[in-house]
């Protein structure tokens, strides 16, 4: 099973999670692919996330994040002891996130929402400072990141399988050449049907 958790402003349209619910569709394993719109507060997106993965093992599932939902990713996996793969992780977002205090949209849609100052806090209440079990974690990192600093995702993750990426950006455009590598990470082997 695979949850697939995307970042700030953007939802299940993002080209990553596309990719990946694509590709498990190609794999006919639509049914082990959940990739949940969250809320805006990250106290209500973990009640969502953990929800949909109520009972299942911890051997079974890798939860998949993208920036923000890389550190929901995190949290999730030391929570749960199962597996997480981070795509540009936010390491500390509640000082990336400050600065976006207030009413804005998302990437896909021009759906307002609004990003409250308790969710600061909220997020504050999710920080792992360093991971239990590296081996659990494959982080990629693009070092042309331009949102947040690769370097910062390499330290915290230290122990964790590593793939850092020359150049790229913050989405990951050339994401299409990785997810065999994500995939097999989250156990999922198989032929294309």
């Amino acid at each position: 099973m695979i949850l697939y958790l995307h970042g700030f402003r953007s939802s299940p349209l993002s080209m990553k999670a596309r990719l990946t619910g694509e590709r498990m569709a190609q794999l006919g394993r639509s049914d082990e692919f959940l990739c949940p719109q969250l809320p805006a507060s990250p106290k209500l997106a973990m009640e969502l996330a953990f929800g949909l993965v109520e009972g299942v093992p911890a051997e079974t599932l890798t939860i998949v994040g993208s920036s923000l939902g890389g550190y929901y990713a995190t949290w999730m996996a030391e929570k749960l002891g199962c597996r997480a793969v981070l795509l540009n992780p936010a390491v500390v977002p509640m000082l990336d996130l400050d600065q976006h205090v207030g009413v804005t949209t998302a990437y896909h849609s021009d759906q307002p929402f609004e990003f409250k100052r308790e969710y600061i806090e909220e997020l504050r209440a999710l920080a792992v400072p360093q991971v239990a079990q590296p081996g659990r974690y494959f982080l990629l990192a693009c070092t042309g990141d331009e949102v947040l600093d690769y370097r910062d995702m390499v330290a915290h993750y230290a122990g964790a399988r590593q793939k850092v990426v020359q150049g790229s950006d913050h989405a990951i455009s050339e994401y299409a050449d990785y997810l065999g590598e994500v995939l097999a990470f989250c156990g999922v082997t198989g032929e294309v049907q």
